[in-house]
């Protein structure tokens, strides 16, 4: 790539340090920056300074508080108010010795006037009221004082005070507006006094004033250095307006060989010194000759961070054609640079105009889509007009715009989620997608404004802005559903879960899922308390399945009248047979010889039915697997029975068994199980997390259906300090509260809010409640008398202690000896009857401490 001819210039203060409050060199650096280099004083502040955040501070204690956190705009403050008071003292000093007459006291009170009046209208009304007032009051009291130094200082004074007193309370732009309106305001106003004071004093006393206003104005001294200082020397003239021989043929010429040099070029000078006319000019000139096919892009380029918008203006429009600047439309690309500024004042329809001119152009189409979109998602103000909004298409890649086409992407994701809040009625999708639109606009604000390019940034942070307080608006709404017709009760108590409602058990089927993934499959045993959900696992495994492994679901309940082996194993063979649609093994020849011929309808499976149904896997789901044990203890089943499965199991390694019950493989202790012992895998089946009790009770209807009843947050959190995510007693309750909703609404004709409070919870929680859930209560104590002794004695001592009691506290009030308490404690522990938080245990449950305290009581006194 051959390399750029055009310099890279650099304008910018060579400071490198920052400026101290006890070098005198300093405060003459700070003098001429303010008269000769203004520009300097706003770099300052934005790279050593912290920048100009002051303005959005809204109190006077945050604006200090802002002083003291960026130390280097305290100091620039307090130097720039040094120097309003000592350099008048100074320069009024020398001309009292050179035999001219001062106004003393009109000085002083110019000064004061001056700093004073900045300083209080700069804390009222902002700080650019603040250098207008101090330049005028040093104006008027440097007239009043009667000598040509009291109007000459007058301007000075006007300039350092608004200008310093500016750079102290930290914006930048007063900094520049001070120094050029303090200019311009003396130039005016000398006009006027002049005039004013002519007719006292005499035309030539006009004159003399109206020459050195224009002095002051154009600084014709600045200029002439400058023919001498070359194009980025160190005297390169800053504040003159007048055009510098020779910039713009040396701007056209960088320009013509390397556009990207050349306007970071351009931007120096826009941002450093008054040259804009030499800028404008060069780029208008050069523009022009370039292919059509390029006019965009490299507009686009001279938009991206310019120091100028200004630029953009009059590479379109008339320049200084006043009092508003007409935007020509009649060469692509004044077009072009139009829609760019158009896009930048937020004027979407003109600026869709404007690249309507250019659309056959390279990017024309895509500037013009560009434009057309931003339109559109500009004029929509309410939440049915952003619905109703059309889906922008997305401008292929490669495209000009990428990082804009991105946020259009977020507002049309804002778009969909709006029209499904406004057309959903279930709470919980129309809440979820109220969260979605306000993390998308979230994200454009916080994360995507910082690419975003200049022309449309603002634009589309005003239209991001602008949905965010939409939204904000309508959620406080977003449940408001009319509902005419009694909800059907979408809870699910005592029947296993299956399909989309089935939720919360993600950790166990991920578990499960990574174990049958491979070649071997791997038997487990599913353990839990009763209404845990074991059944609702086993009845959806195959939908989280690979697809070659089929699951045969078998409750072992069936077997609980059976007689004989045979029987237990044609059940079996039956429930395979039902599930993967084949013929059933012939009942008089299992009954015979029925280990044999069930190893034989296994083989013929694995071997052939399987593979031709695209099967590899077989997993056998054994549910209630202590009947077995019943089986083995009634002498229906020989002991050897787990053993044998254990030999089907090793026989193939695509068959696997999954046991699930209320034991432990630690409480399996009788001989007939272990042979297993070495070859299952245990996965406790507990409560669910916080987040999925959330979701079931929030959308109990699963994703594609809408549920229009919901909860209040702090009702969720009372059903889960309840339950403790407890699936039987979180769908029980769910059940209860709708059974209440219809009640009230359509039989007692009551009026009822939409959604729960915690108050609605506490009344569903009735002697009915506990009636139904007797199964669950009465299953979880039955438990707790077998295996270890005490269990249920350590249950009722602590049912009336919500928060537990102290292993020292169970000892003494049960009476158990300390082994026996502590197994039994173990025991409660693994069973997740009990948990043990800071040495204090406490029933997991309340619900079921509740029915304990109410139900046993009794029987401990």
């Amino acid at each position: 790539m051959k390399e750029s001819t055009v310099p890279r210039i650099n304008l910018a203060p060579k400071l490198k340090r920052d400026l101290s409050l006890w070098n005198p060199f300093d405060y003459l650096l700070l003098l001429y920056w303010v008269f000769y280099f203004p520009q300097a004083v706003r770099w300052y502040v934005e790279t050593r300074g912290g920048g100009d955040k002051l303005t959005e501070q809204k109190t006077w204690r945050d604006r200090m508080q802002f002083l003291r956190d960026h130390p280097v705009q305290l100091r620039l403050g307090i130097q720039g108010l040094l120097l309003t008071v000592i350099t008048p003292l100074i320069i009024f000093s020398i001309a009292a010795n050179l035999g001219l007459s001062v106004d003393w006291v009109g000085v002083v009170l110019g000064v004061v006037s001056g700093v004073g009046s900045g300083v209080v209208s700069g804390v009222v009304f902002g700080v650019g009221s603040g250098v207008v007032l101090g330049v005028v009051f040093g104006v008027v009291w440097g007239v009043v004082s009667g000598v040509v130094w009291g109007v000459v200082l007058g301007v000075v004074y006007g300039v350092v005070s608004g200008v310093l007193l500016g750079v102290w309370l930290g914006v930048v732009y007063g900094v520049v507006s001070g120094v050029l309106l303090g200019v311009w305001l003396g130039v005016v106003y000398g006009v006027v006094s002049g005039v004013v004071y002519g007719v006292r004093f005499g035309v030539g006393s006009v004159v003399g004033f109206g020459v050195g206003c224009i002095f002051a104005f154009f600084r014709p001294d600045n200029w002439l250095i400058g023919l001498f200082a070359g194009p980025q020397g160190r005297l390169f003239p800053r504040i003159t307006f007048l055009p510098l021989p020779g910039l713009t043929s040396t701007l056209q010429q960088w320009l013509q060989q390397d556009w990207e040099t050349a306007i970071n070029n351009l931007n120096q000078y826009l941002r450093y010194s008054c040259q804009f006319i030499p800028v404008l000019v060069a780029v208008n000139r050069v523009l022009p000759q370039f292919p059509e096919a390029e006019i965009i892009y490299r507009i686009s380029r001279l938009a991206e961070n310019t120091s100028d918008w200004q630029l953009l203006k009059y590479a379109s429009a008339k320049p200084f054609s006043f009092p508003r600047s007409k935007i020509r439309l009649d060469t692509p690309a004044r077009a072009a640079a139009a829609g760019f500024w158009y896009l930048r004042q937020q004027d979407t329809e003109k600026a869709e105009k404007a690249f309507a001119v250019v659309r056959s152009l390279t990017y024309g189409e895509e500037m013009y889509s560009l434009a057309q979109t931003l339109h559109r998602f500009s004029l929509a103000a309410t939440p049915d007009s952003i619905a109703s909004l059309k889906v922008a298409p997305i401008a292929p890649e490669p495209s000009l715009r990428p990082q804009t086409w991105q946020a259009i992407s977020s507002l049309n994701l804002v778009i969909t989620e709006m029209a499904l809040v406004q057309r959903s009625y279930s709470q919980q999708v129309r809440s979820l997608a109220l969260n979605r639109i306000i993390g998308e606009l979230i994200d454009i604000a916080d994360q995507q404004a910082a690419t975003l390019p200049q022309a449309e940034k603002e634009l589309i942070l005003s239209i991001a802005e602008k949905w965010a307080e939409i939204s904000a608006s309508i959620a406080g709404t977003v449940g408001t559903v009319t509902i005419t017709q009694p909800i059907p009760n979408p809870y699910i108590i005592g029947d296993p879960v299956i399909g989309q409602r089935f939720v919360g058990r993600e950790d166990i089927l991920r578990e499960l899922q990574s174990m049958w993934s491979g070649d071997n499959l791997s038997s487990v045993v599913l353990y839990g308390h009763r209404r845990m959900g074991k059944t609702s696992i086993l009845r959806n495994l195959e939908a989280y399945l690979p697809p070659d492994v089929s699951v045969i679901y078998i409750n072992l309940q069936r077997l609980a009248t059976v007689t004989s082996l045979a029987e237990v194993l044609l059940t079996m063979a039956e429930e395979i047979a039902q599930t993967l649609a084949i013929d059933a093994p012939e009942e008089e020849k299992i009954s015979q010889h029925p280990e044999m011929y069930f190893n034989r309808y296994l083989d013929r499976l694995m071997r052939q039915i399987l593979p031709e149904k695209a099967k590899t896997g077989l997993i056998i789901a054994l549910d209630e697997f202590e009947i077995i044990e019943d089986l083995i203890e009634a002498n229906t089943l020989p002991r050897n029975f787990l053993g044998y499965l254990r030999s089907l199991v090793q026989s193939s390694p695509r068959l696997a068994f999954v046991f699930a019950g209320l034991h432990t493989l630690e409480e399996m202790t009788a001989d007939y199980f272990h042979p297993f012992f070495g070859s299952i895998y245990p996965i406790p089946v507990s409560f669910l997390s916080p987040e999925s009790t959330r979701v079931i009770l929030a959308n109990p209807v699963g994703e594609d259906e809408d549920f229009p009843l919901d909860y209040t947050p702090s009702a969720l959190d009372k059903i889960y300090q309840l339950t403790h995510g407890q699936p039987y007693l979180v769908q029980l309750i769910g059940f209860h509260l709708v059974r209440f909703y219809n009640k009230q609404v359509f039989e007692l004709q009551r009026p009822q809010d939409i959604r729960f409070q915690v108050e609605d919870v506490e009344k569903a929680i009735d002697a009915e409640f506990f009636q139904r859930g007797n199964y669950y209560f009465t299953g979880v104590w039955k438990q707790a008398k077998q295996d270890a002794a005490g269990q249920q004695e350590i249950l009722i001592v602590l049912s009336p202690h919500l928060q537990g009691l102290t292993r020292g506290d169970l000892l003494s009030s049960t009476g158990l000896t300390a082994t026996t308490l502590d197994w039994a404690l173990k025991t409660l522990e693994n069973h997740h009857v009990i948990e043990c938080q800071d040495s204090r245990y406490r029933i997991a449950v309340e619900l079921f401490r509740c029915w304990v305290s109410e139900t046993k009581q009794e029987t401990m006194t």
